[in-house]
């Protein structure tokens, strides 16, 4: 989701930051904090995570208390490697010992219920109330459960598994992937978008359709789609040709890919042309901003946060920064490696500011990895700037797997994502 500026508009930006005050894009001119250095992180994934490590190591005077309900955080990324059986839990299991313990961050494991932006406090389910200089929110996202006609959380809970949160849904995905009878069919229903990681569901077909090859070769995945296209779709479709043949079927929305309601108890899925059972019904529902975001009023007409992209703080609160999946970024879509590009833009923004100095413009960039078969690794990168339009994606700057890649790039491409993996978690949580 984009967000327009005027020439006029991105020279104001750019002349506030100048002048020695940051610019909300519709507002006028805000003082810097320079004196001021306590900054509440809300959201330890990894848009959060990034931001409260770099606002410590690039100026360990500062104090940074990072509220995160979660002790254990399970990564998004890889978990479609722990549904086809490739990976385990405890591999995409991150913990705050080394931000706490290393660098010296104050993690609170707690719920923010309440962001009052005029007091500058966040208020914690424990009672406690944290007062800010400034704020970071990197809520992620929610899901729409109303949107789809028979579909509830307590139904992603125990019936049709979103799994789109890392954690309990996974296992229980998982296990009814395990436990399915050879020969019945697996369901997977992407979501409209924007949405979180666009290849996402796609490389879960992938991993799941191996399982299947392997364990129960008399099943296929059928995936029933809102879209017209997706991301990477020449080379998903290229690759389940070669890997899967028959046992991965895409319906595009004009083709009876769009679901009209759900049958938990019949574990049917209503589309336009009749329904379809499945053994394994994997539904994952329209999403939205992370509540906390939305209840501080951080969002505007399209449901997201805008924010001023030089800094990514709220064009509507000042002192209060949106990244990652809850933030309006332009060209940027909603990934992990993206939330933790923005979470160290944002610190250094921070930094700059407390320090009285000029935030610099952002240079941000993303990567993502997919994997179409355990050696068979696909990926499409961008390096992004900021221009009048906001920011914006440097042609020729990034890069995706060539469609007529041979099986030893392929299998590197594989190993590549091992490697970013390991290297993102580390950089971020270790």
């Amino acid at each position: 989701m984009s967000q327009k500026f005027t020439r006029r508009d991105f020279s104001k930006l750019v002349m506030a930051g100048a002048a020695g005050s940051t610019l909300s894009l519709f507002g006028g001119a805000k003082p810097l904090f320079a004196n001021q250095k306590h900054v509440v992180v809300v959201g330890g994934g990894f848009g959060g995570a990034s931001a409260a490590k770099y606002i410590k190591k690039l100026d360990s005077s500062i104090a940074v208390t990072l509220v995160e309900p979660l002790t254990t955080y399970y990564t998004c990324p890889f978990s479609n490697w722990v549904l086809g059986g490739l990976k385990e839990m405890k591999d995409i299991a991150q913990t705050y010992d080394v931000l706490k313990n290393t660098h010296g961050v104050e993690v609170i494991h707690d719920t923010a219920t309440e962001i009052d932006a005029a007091n500058h406090s966040v208020t914690l389910k424990g009672g406690k109330v944290l007062k800010y200089d400034r704020l970071v929110v990197s809520p992620g996202i929610d899901f729409d459960y109303d949107a789809i006609e028979g579909y509830s959380e307590e139904v992603a809970n125990t019936v049709m598994p979103h799994a789109y949160k890392a954690g309990p849904q996974t296992e229980l995905l998982a296990k009814q992937l395990q436990e399915m009878k050879d020969g019945d069919n697996v369901i997977i229903c992407p979501p409209g978008n924007p949405f979180r990681c666009p290849p996402g569901p796609y490389e879960r077909a992938s991993l799941v359709a191996n399982y299947l090859k392997k364990n129960k070769p008399n099943s296929k995945v059928i995936i029933l789609d809102t879209k017209e296209k997706f991301s990477k779709q020449g080379l998903f479709t290229k690759g389940w040709e070669r890997l899967y043949g028959d046992l991965i079927e895409w319906r595009a929305g004009s083709a009876g890919g769009k679901i009209v309601s759900v049958d938990p108890a019949n574990m049917t899925v209503q589309t336009a042309n009749g329904p379809v059972k499945g053994g394994v019904i994997n539904v994952i529902p329209p999403q939205k901003v992370g509540k906390i975001a939305l209840d501080a009023g951080l969002t505007n007409e399209s449901g997201w946060c805008p924010v001023n992209p030089i800094t990514f703080e709220s064009t509507i609160h000042p002192g209060i920064h949106v990244i990652g999946d809850a933030s309006i970024a332009g060209a940027m879509p909603k990934s992990g490696f993206a939330a933790s590009s923005q979470g160290k833009v944002t610190a250094a923004s921070i930094v700059r500011l407390m320090q009285g100095m000029v935030p610099a413009p952002p240079s941000l960039v993303n990567t993502c990895y997919s994997l179409v078969g355990p050696g068979y690794g696909i990926s499409v990168a961008a390096v992004y700037k900021l221009t009048s339009d906001g920011i914006v994606s440097i042609k020729g700057a990034g890069g995706l797997t060539p469609m007529d890649a041979d099986d030893d790039q392929l299998s590197e491409e594989a190993t590549y994502a091992r490697g970013w993996y390991n290297n993102i978690a580390q950089d971020i949580w270790g």
